[in-house]
């Protein structure tokens, strides 16, 4: 896979997350918006998001890093996904 920058990888999950989960087109959501806490992703999106993450960035998460907070915005999962593309 290609080498993406931080801002690449955040602009990625965020168009992914409007595309996938965010049915109204008046909701602006930024790398900080409160994705679960505040609704938008429920935990059953949550694991095809996870899904996503593993096959785009070829990586695998452990269900015990795969947290709501961990979730919860697009910079908190560029950070988690971040973590695993090092190893």
């Amino acid at each position: 896979m290609e080498e993406m920058n931080i801002n690449e990888m955040k602009e990625l999950v965020l168009k992914y997350v409007v595309k996938e989960y965010i049915d109204d087109d008046d909701v602006k959501i930024t790398y900080e918006t409160p994705l679960i806490s505040s609704g938008y992703v429920d935990s059953f999106s949550m694991v095809s998001l996870l899904v996503f993450l593993e096959n785009r960035f070829k990586i695998k998460i452990p269900p015990s890093k795969a947290t709501p907070e961990a979730f919860d915005s697009v910079n908190s999962i560029v950070a988690l996904v971040n973590q695993y593309l090092k190893q």
